[in-house]
């Protein structure tokens, strides 16, 4: 029995129930956001209480996560693969590096100004250069899909680092460039000030938190913007959105540009941290690693893609190294020699490739997918189950 158009909802009521049901969760997953923030902030000073020393550890691990949630705008959101996602990494380390080191070029010549030879407005600058190359890199591949895009970046991943390993006379080639600016002394209120020094992590850690929640901030007002809503109609249907009035090429630049800047970023900050940049630090294992937390975490979901990055930063930095312990108690009491030799941070790509092949036989859309990739995984009325089926058997039977 058809439903009488006046007792039917409106475009409009279930247009205004979404959205004041998306402004709830986005309240709830704020709330949870600044209460785990807190906690996190809180850790560096157990840290030094107890004496754990992880501090070191984690920070590099941090900067991966800005690295994934920037890999999740491309992949997650826009729908493009990208194998090549290090070579933005370097620009932006490299792009510091040129601009506040005393080995540079650029420095030695006097190209650059003396205002600009500082940690922060060099990061500014290297997450504007990180978005050009992105543009500059996507452009040529916008006519290519699927695998033929996936192949072009790999290509540009593996060109960018061996540019800085030959280029020798602007970045020294192997040998790398030191001595790279970091920042000094952030004022606060009074005559107090927040300083930074290679002695002293906690200061790091802060910063790359509070770097890592604006981003997450920037990146979920661009999901939910109209350019975000553009992106998912590209990712979900070109053809569609293009009909619909999408401009795929100025929609594919913008994701390209804004996945690069957030990478470009996370590499200043990283070459602030350590010191030195050469080209071994960048090598196409970084791609695949930072895909491999935007597919565990789930794709199109900043939160779960964070958790991705979480896990496999976890084991890889600091649990891989633990779990050599019990190994290798293990293996002097049954006498065994090679349980005793080996280190389980050799086996660590292997881990990762094994826990891929699981979730994409158990969870194909990643451990916390987005509730779109989780409606077309998993349908919930069983009625669009045996209406998919019964689709499929059609096609089927006219091929």
């Amino acid at each position: 029995m058809a439903v009488p158009a006046s007792s039917a909802p409106s475009v409009a009521a279930r247009a205004e129930q979404w959205f004041q049901r998306h402004q709830e969760d986005n309240r709830q997953r704020l709330k949870w956001v600044l209460i785990g923030s807190a906690l996190v902030a809180i850790y560096p000073f157990i840290d030094e209480w107890l004496n754990i020393g992880l501090l070191g550890s984690l920070i590099p691990m941090f900067v991966f996560v800005i690295l994934a949630m920037g890999l999740n705008i491309v992949v997650g959101y826009a729908g493009l693969l990208d194998l090549g996602y290090v070579a933005f990494f370097v620009i932006g380390a490299y792009s510091n590096a040129f601009l506040t080191s005393p080995n540079s070029v650029f420095v030695q010549e006097g190209w650059v100004p003396g205002w600009l030879q500082y940690f922060w407005p060099a990061m500014l600058l290297s997450w504007i250069v990180a978005a050009i190359s992105g543009v500059l890199i996507g452009a040529p591949t916008l006519r290519l899909r699927g695998d033929y895009l996936a192949i072009v970046t790999l290509g540009f991943g593996e060109i960018v680092p061996d540019f800085f390993t030959n280029a020798q006379s602007v970045t020294r080639g192997p040998r790398g460039i030191g001595q790279i600016g970091a920042p000094t002394t952030v004022p606060l209120w009074g005559d107090n000030e927040i300083t930074f020094s290679t002695l002293d992590q906690r200061n790091w850690f802060l910063l790359v938190l509070v770097i890592g929640l604006i981003s997450l901030f920037m990146i979920t007002r661009l999901h939910d913007s109209r350019l975000g809503r553009a992106w998912q109609a590209v990712r979900e249907d070109e053809l569609a959105a293009a009909s619909m009035g999408v401009n795929l090429v100025r929609t594919k630049l913008w994701a390209f540009a804004l996945g690069a800047s957030f990478s470009g970023f996370a590499g200043s900050v990283y070459a602030g941290y350590v010191g030195v940049v050469y080209p071994d630090q960048f090598q196409f294992n970084v791609s695949v690693v930072i895909l491999c937390m935007v597919i565990l975490g789930g794709l199109g979901n900043v939160y779960g893609v964070i958790i991705g990055a979480i896990i496999i930063g976890g084991f890889d930095r600091i649990l891989a190294e633990a779990l050599n312990t019990p190994l290798h108690w293990v293996g002097e009491q049954l006498s065994l020699q090679f349980m005793v030799d080996h280190s389980v941070t050799s086996d660590r790509f292997l881990i990762f490739g094994l826990s891929l092949v699981l979730i994409m036989l158990l969870r194909p859309g990643g451990l916390f997918p987005s509730r779109t990739r989780a409606a077309e995984m998993h349908p919930e009325d069983d009625d669009i189950v045996d209406q998919e089926r019964e689709e499929l058997a059609n096609v089927s039977g006219r091929v």
